[in-house]
């Protein structure tokens, strides 16, 4: 037998000798651990039976351990404590405001949510947040993340989504400089002669650019030299007139009200359902974690 195999089939046996062992009484042991006597009785008794060796000496009166139970005893009791006291660390974790909570989320929704997060830190000095950046869809349950941020239409169905942010748009923009060459585009389609400059996404895929006006839909594969995988350097060749841009509105807000980028195509980028926090639907979550969810929650 392994001692995997060992520990399994003589588990709640070992509970009933430490219980007996530390009371020196069946009675005592068998009232600590809310069961009959007889049965405590039963499972020493088994344990001995397996183990091929005699544990404890009963009389009328008392219970002693023999030279094999006080080895035993002296060996389980320490770790038995162990137990106990990373129980009572959890139970505590439980019912206290403090914690870690790890998130994951794409770059933009890290930066969408900060302001509350930010107030959430600071009303909540006990819990530790770390998020990490990924704008790939991740399986938080396999990865062990608390809960993750994501657009709606990334959602899998079986997570609980919780609205943290309100509706998106797109804005495409270019610097002042890109079109004092290039002609202003009046329509999505006037893309195809313009140098466009493309988010390549986690799965390799090239972003499509989508447009909707007056109930049509267009979703267009864009051509142009440069080709980034993050916003800050597709930003940077925006604002170094490299080329034509597309980001969610706010990402490039202050540059256009400043000047430093033009945008187009307004009337073609409507809105959409914004980020959400998702989580697998499971019970007992810490209390740091509902704060945090009833935090981060958008209330138009």
């Amino acid at each position: 037998m392994g001692m995997h195999e060992l520990v399994r089939d003589n588990a709640a046996d070992l509970v009933a000798f430490v219980a007996v062992a530390s009371e020196r009484s069946f009675t005592r042991g068998a009232a600590s651990l809310g069961v009959s006597q007889s049965a405590l009785s039963r499972l020493v008794r088994g344990l001995e039976t397996r183990l091929g060796v005699r544990l404890l000496t009963r009389t009328t009166r008392s219970v002693a351990l023999t030279e094999a139970g006080e080895m035993l005893f002296s060996s389980l009791r320490p770790r038995f404590q162990g137990i106990e006291s990373d129980l009572e660390g959890v139970l505590a974790l439980r019912d206290s405001p403090g914690g870690t909570l790890r998130i994951t989320a794409g770059e933009h929704a890290t930066t969408a949510v900060w302001p509350r997060l930010a107030v959430f830190i600071e009303e909540n000095p006990l819990v530790k947040v770390e998020i990490v950046a990924d704008n790939a869809f991740v399986d938080i349950v396999a990865e062990r993340y608390d809960a993750g941020i994501r657009m709606a239409h990334m959602l899998d169905r079986d997570m609980i989504a919780v609205p943290v942010g309100p509706d998106l748009r797109m804005a495409v923009v270019a610097a002042p400089a890109y079109f004092e060459r290039m002609p202003v585009p009046r329509a999505p389609q006037d893309l195809a002669a313009h140098d466009c400059i493309n988010l390549r996404l986690p799965d390799n895929r090239i972003l499509p650019w989508e447009f909707e006006k007056d109930g049509r839909e267009l979703r267009l594969r864009v051509k142009g030299r440069l080709v980034f995988n993050n916003s800050s350097a597709r930003l940077a060749a925006a604002l170094a007139g490299s080329g034509i841009a597309y980001f969610v509105e706010d990402q490039t807000a202050d540059h256009v009200a400043s000047g430093r980028l033009v945008r187009v195509l307004e009337d073609w980028c409507a809105p959409f359902p914004g980020y959400y926090l998702y989580y697998a639907n499971r019970r007992n979550q810490i209390p740091a974690f509902t704060r945090l969810v009833e935090a981060l929650r958008y209330r138009a």
